[in-house]
């Protein structure tokens, strides 16, 4: 039975999703489960931990760590992963992650490998896979001669255990290093969007091109609205500058891989879809029978959003009402 540490990132008093299926799959695996949380709020989620198999946390609740600082970080996850004595780390492969890990890596002069969609055990051993090459081929990775094994997960790959009311967790708060940083956070500035972003989200509704002017995406919050999804871009409309880049799905923007996600005029550049054929449904809309999108998608709708998606909303609205 190995020790696996998980990163988890919370928020508003709950665990991520991305997180919670790796705990699930570290607890499937009998291995020991420590985990690993950091800012204001970090011990409201002790509860959540020991639901899901975590049998030791590690918090550090100092408002420093609010903001996500790389140095403050990477020290505050360094002294987490020397006293769980963990050689595999597990995180939600998140913009937050993939900017910390392979710092932590350098620092542990150990192996990290992101944006991984399989995950195996055997024993103390781990093997992943990764999709290369804009998701043309795939790669099976192995840590060879490596202090520890650093595994970010692509989010919505793994099921999510039920939550064991009667599991139990022990807590160790840390310490917040005094460092001289070289980086001080003056300020973040976030959307107003109380949806949930594109990584975590169920349901994705994304627009392209073909909805013509940022005004139309309107119709596509509406669909939104109705299915509690949220609301994702292609890149040409995020360089045109109709919509913000934290909404751009893609190679350079966020990967995902929801239950659901309807491509509404996007014609699917190669770049796009690597940044969502990991979906499990995909339905595209488009007007050009030959646009590449529907090569990925299951369902195809050869016809103009500006009637197809207010008719889906309406159909939704019907059927969600009953």
């Amino acid at each position: 039975m190995a020790k696996v540490l998980v990163f988890c990132e919370f928020n508003n008093g709950s665990i991520k999703k991305g997180a919670l299926e790796l705990l699930s799959l570290a607890k499937n695996a009998n291995h020991e489960i420590h985990a690993v949380a950091v800012g204001t709020g970090s011990d409201s989620i002790t509860e959540e931990l020991g639901q899901f198999g975590v049998q030791q946390a590690y918090i550090n609740k100092d408002e420093q760590l609010s903001r996500y600082n790389p140095e403050l970080f990477k020290a505050t996850l360094c002294d987490a992963i020397e006293k769980s004595d963990a050689k595999i780390i597990l995180a939600s492969s998140t913009m937050l992650a993939r900017d910390l890990f392979p710092r932590i890596a350098a620092s542990l002069k150990s192996g990290v490998c992101s944006d991984c969609t399989e995950l195996s055990f055997t024993g103390d051993d781990v093997t992943v896979r990764k999709p290369l090459y804009s998701g043309k081929c795939s790669a099976e990775v192995n840590f060879e001669n490596s202090s520890h094994k650093i595994i970010l997960m692509r989010p919505n790959q793994l099921p999510v255990n039920e939550p064991d009311a009667s599991g139990t967790v022990h807590v160790t708060e840390l310490t917040t290093p005094s460092l001289d940083l070289k980086t001080l956070i003056k300020d973040v500035v976030k959307g107003t969007s109380e949806k949930l972003d594109l990584t975590e989200a169920n349901i994705i509704v994304s627009g392209g091109r073909g909805l013509k002017e940022a005004e139309n995406f309107k119709i596509l919050e509406e669909l939104a609205s109705v299915l509690g999804a949220t609301v994702g871009a292609s890149r040409a409309v995020v360089d045109a500058g109709w919509v913000p880049h934290n909404m751009q799905v893609g190679q350079t923007g966020k990967t995902v891989a929801p239950t659901l996600y309807i491509a509404c005029g996007i014609s699917g550049a190669i770049q796009h879809l690597a940044g969502m054929s990991g979906s499990k449904v995909i339905v595209a809309i488009n007007t050009d029978p030959e646009a590449p999108i529907f090569k990925k998608s299951t369902y195809g709708i050869v016809g103009d959003v500006f009637e197809v998606v207010p008719k889906l909303t309406e159909e939704f609205k019907a059927l969600l009402s009953q």
